[in-house]
């Protein structure tokens, strides 16, 4: 079978990711795509931010160990770190107190790739409430992909955002960065939609799924992604490739859930009692499955075609 193209930058992630040793002990949530914003009505994440924050709690007293597959800022749209984390401070406090309990990882996106290339940048931010600067996630490695290596027999699922076969995304990052802060956001908010952009349009979108599907059948490994903003849960048999979705969704953001050897994926946004009250909870929208029911069904999916 000839290589891709498109997925020669998946190929590249995986070599040089890092690996992470898990198994059903282990407590693990994914999110991705965040794009934390200034706080303006911009600001995709604002709308969602409290219920992200009630998840974060629920998910840092449940010991569980956040993995943020990508995009977690808008840095295209936004020049300055320290004002977003200004504005979202409380998130990141949540934040930093994972990375000092030892369950932080981060993996890069197209949107936040200067995490990886600015040394120092994730070091401190400033806590608006302590008007103080702190420490964030001083030494930090921002990874292009992690290599879940799960159970004793250290079979592998890969995290990873998937905008490597997004060739404008990938390739092209630093142009398409220019086009989205000097062109495309003033024109979508006159209501234009980025005809590049793999969360707006749909036939971008579907190709990029199309090649995360096939490199995860072409190597027998479950590969889990965001970049797309679609949630995507396989039935064992049916796939090896995941979309933890994002937490720009209206009103909602979706994860995905490792834990007790099982996976889920969930939304979480507001509810009503009967009596009216308002809180924030979560549904699961997909599975719980085992995870070992998908290396099962590897060698099967590899005789499938893809494009």
């Amino acid at each position: 079978m000839k290589r891709s193209l498109k997925n020669s930058g998946l190929d590249k992630a995986y070599r040089s990711a890092p690996r992470l040793a898990a198994d059903e002990r282990s407590k693990i949530v994914l999110m991705s795509d965040c794009h934390r914003g200034f706080g303006s009505w911009a600001d995709d994440f604002a709308k969602n931010q409290l219920t992200t924050l009630a998840a974060l709690k629920h998910y840092f007293y449940q010991d569980y160990t956040y993995i943020e597959l990508g995009d977690g800022d808008e840095l295209w749209e936004n020049k300055s770190f320290p004002e977003i984390t200004a504005v979202h401070s409380d998130i990141f406090a949540l934040l930093a107190r994972f990375y000092r309990a030892h369950r932080l990882y981060m993996v890069f996106g197209n949107h936040d790739q200067e995490k990886a290339n600015k040394p120092g940048l994730l070091d401190a931010y400033e806590n608006v409430s302590r008007k103080a600067t702190l420490p964030l996630f001083p030494g930090i490695t921002v990874c292009p992909g992690i290599r879940l290596q799960y159970g004793p027999e250290n079979r592998e699922l890969f995290l990873v955002h998937g905008h490597q076969p997004d060739f404008f995304n990938s390739s092209l990052w630093r142009l398409s960065r220019f086009l989205v802060r000097y062109f495309w956001k003033p024109l979508e908010m006159i209501g234009y939609k980025n005809p590049t952009s793999a969360a707006k349009n749909n036939k971008v979108k579907e190709k990029i799924e199309r090649h995360l599907t096939g490199w995860a059948v072409k190597n027998n490994t479950p590969l889990i992604a965001g970049h797309t903003h679609r949630p995507v849960f396989p039935e064992p048999g049916e796939g090896l490739y995941f979309n933890d979705g994002s937490c720009v969704h209206p009103w909602s953001i979706t994860a995905i859930e490792i834990a007790s050897g099982e996976i889920s994926l969930v939304r979480w946004g507001q509810k009503t009692k009967e009596d009216g009250t308002v809180y924030i909870g979560k549904n699961i929208i997909g599975g719980p499955r085992r995870i070992g029911d998908y290396f099962q069904q590897r060698m099967d999916l590899a005789s499938k075609p893809y494009i």
